[in-house]
């Protein structure tokens, strides 16, 4: 049944808030946008056509809380929410509550996050679906001596991961089974803390492998995709830079790889945009489904890029009763995208944090060149959330000619006042072995630790 969206309210904050913001501007729908004590003068803030204020800076009073944020849709009279990605966007019981209040929750149903945003219970049902998988336990690991009897069948390495885990937290890798014995309990207190859930599961760990995901769209009964991307460059399991499509794969690795996707999507009939991650084992060429992301993701763009498909419009039809606009025969790749992530962060002093005032800030241009920002001068980064500031996007027709864009755009983008990650971004476009894309999960750290040595 279609019914249109008249205002959307967005749970969330930064870049992610302004996205969102204009892209429903563009569909004329009117925005109301959340803000904490710390938000009050930001971007989003700025751009939408309402603003509510929800609490104080700390994210468990004012973005992370279910009751201030539905009562901010009540005050401002939305029909909608979009959560963006991180706080509540992968959050059931809050997608529940939107609904359950005769609203329009911009994402997939209840049941398919409660599904797909557990781990564990995402990896079983992609084994019924019939999408490879790490091999590792069947579901929810509870004590020491059966993760033992687990792992002795997997094999060692081995990596224990927090079944509610998101975002590269609650993981430990154990070497042994003394190494698990000890690790086990401290994965399931971290998971515990981190996620109010200390359920922890197993898989085996690849040491050489690359993070791939492959984005898909649906409206609860048709599934296509939108390719692939290639996320393999992280420190301490956060991606830093990514790039679509993903240069390890050939075009028959691709097909297959999309379509597992879109089978194990279809099988929990999802709608609206998510995005199936991967590991992907260049040396063998498997590709094993790890985890699927039930939101919209922060390196979205590139997809945008490399297709011409606007993720977050299309979201935002479907929610409001729209089937698919697109066949998966409307879909193809074009050209090369590289996402650079600019971050509050000081590289030199082990990325330690750097919020406080923006001072001038120059944007780079030109074709191919995008900017995802919530900056602009005189801004007071907040030192209460994530650290990104910025989604610098380059698109050319191939690798090299998109590498020498970014290298080109880093170089325009200056940013007074807080110390950031472009010069990080220069080195690594000038680094031969990114060139080359000879590189995996753990290829960054090394890369790091060599510069910092």
């Amino acid at each position: 049944m279609t019914r249109p969206i008249r205002k959307l309210l967005v749970a969330n904050r930064g870049e992610i808030a302004v996205r969102v913001i204009r892209a429903a501007r563009e569909l004329g729908i009117a925005t109301v946008a959340v803000h904490s004590d710390a938000d009050t003068d930001s971007l989003a803030v700025r751009l939408a056509d309402q603003a509510v204020h929800i609490g104080p800076a700390q994210a468990a009073k004012s973005y992370l809380n279910v009751a201030a944020v539905l009562d901010a849709v009540a005050k401002s009279g939305a029909d909608a929410v979009h959560p963006g990605y991180g706080f509540l966007s992968e959050n059931a019981a809050f997608a529940e509550a939107v609904e359950a209040a005769g609203l329009i929750f911009v994402g997939p149903s209840p049941a398919a996050i409660r599904v797909m945003g557990n781990k564990s219970l995402a990896r079983a049902t992609a084994m019924k679906a019939g999408v490879p998988t790490v091999p590792g336990s069947d579901g929810v690991v509870d004590t020491v001596e059966q993760a033992v009897e687990v792992a002795a069948s997997i094999g060692y390495p081995i990596m224990i991961k927090a079944s509610a885990g998101g975002g590269g937290r609650g993981i430990r890798v154990a070497a042994d089974a003394a190494e698990l014995r000890q690790q086990m309990m401290v994965a399931q207190t971290e998971a515990q803390a981190a996620f109010g859930d200390q359920a922890v599961y197993l898989e085996r760990f690849i040491r050489r492998a690359r993070h791939v995901e492959v984005q898909v769209l649906g409206d609860g009964t048709d599934v296509i995709h939108c390719y692939e991307r290639e996320c393999s460059l992280q420190r301490r399991r956060q991606k830093i830079l990514e790039e679509a499509p993903s240069p390890a794969l050939t075009p028959a690795l691709r097909e297959q790889l999309c379509a597992s996707a879109v089978m194990l999507a279809k099988s929990v009939r999802y709608r609206g945009a998510g995005t199936l991650e991967y590991l992907f084992d260049d040396q063998s060429c498997e590709f094993f489904f790890i985890e699927m992301n039930t939101r919209i993701q922060v390196e979205h763009p590139l997809t945008e890029m490399i297709t011409g498909v606007d993720l977050v419009r299309e979201m935002i039809r479907i929610a409001g009763g729209e089937p698919l606009r697109l066949k998966q025969s409307d879909i193809s790749i074009r050209g090369v995208a590289i996402e650079c992530r600019i971050n509050a962060e000081d590289p030199a002093k082990n990325f330690f944090p750097s919020p406080g005032k923006v001072g001038a800030v120059t944007l780079p241009g030109g074709p191919g060149v995008r900017i995802d920002s919530m900056l602009f001068a005189g801004y007071t980064i907040p030192p209460y959330y994530d650290s990104l500031l910025a989604k610098l996007i380059v698109h050319a027709e191939d690798r090299p000619a998109a590498i020498a864009r970014m290298r080109r755009a880093l170089g325009e983008l200056k940013i007074e006042g807080p110390k950031t990650t472009i010069a990080l971004h220069l080195a690594l476009m000038d680094d031969p072995q990114f060139q080359a894309a000879r590189f995996d999960t753990n290829w960054l750290e090394g890369w790091l630790a060599q510069r910092a040595g």
